[in-house]
């Protein structure tokens, strides 16, 4: 108790910075991800064909490998960035790559009647889009969505691979300078399942309310 009580102010600190990684890289991946999934269903081939190959490269390849390249690999093209810029860098184009593709399912999922409705009474294609296809892309994607995110805070652990302080790297730490690792990192696990059940019963809620709507 006595090493968990004088760590614990530590693994705070590494809870803020693993919280900071996982909302930022969330937020910017979902701007990103819907860019992508519009590409993905835009009449233009060039613009489909680069969405289509982004997301295969960075839902093909692994998660360390592309925050180890952002971090080591970018300095041999003279761009430096500091260890949390690069991992929030990193997270954000993973996470993008697989928000898309729960975009783009919300999209496609919208009945095509709505489309050809709101055409016949001459709405413009973005109107229709804004009002009508995006809040019920939105209902349809949001489990998705949800899931990816409390999957997305788990994998800013890996961040800890270019030396970023986050809680993953804390609890080594600690494990480290006691030889108590059960401790350090069952305190760890303990703080990740406290914040995915979190963002889960916020989920829950963001769903039941925008089911009612229907």
């Amino acid at each position: 108790m006595d090493l968990l009580a004088g760590a614990l102010p530590m693994l705070l600190q590494g809870l803020g910075v693993t919280v900071l990684l996982g909302v930022a890289s969330f937020v910017l991946g979902s701007l990103l991800g819907a860019l992508i999934a519009l590409a993905r269903i835009s009449d233009f081939r060039v613009l489909r064909a680069v969405a289509i190959s982004y997301v295969s490269v960075f839902r093909g390849t692994p998660l360390l490998i592309q925050i180890m390249l952002l971090y080591f690999g970018l300095p041999q093209l003279g761009i430096q960035l500091a260890p949390i810029p690069s991992a929030i860098l990193a997270l954000t184009l993973f996470s993008a790559a697989y928000l898309s593709e729960n975009f783009r399912g919300g999209i496609l999922g919208v009945d095509k009647g709505q489309w050809e409705a709101s055409s016949s009474i001459g709405m413009p294609y973005w109107r229709t889009f804004r009002r009508i296809v995006f809040p019920q892309a939105i209902r349809i994607a949001t489990p998705a969505v949800g899931s990816r995110f409390i999957a997305l805070m788990k994998d800013t652990s890996l961040a800890s691979a270019v030396t970023v302080v986050e809680l993953t790297r804390v609890a080594e730490s600690v494990g480290n300078a006691s030889f108590r690792y059960m401790e350090a990192f069952l305190v760890a696990a303990l703080m990740y399942w406290m914040i995915n059940t979190v963002l889960s019963i916020g989920q829950g809620m963001l769903e039941r309310r925008l089911g009612r709507a229907y």
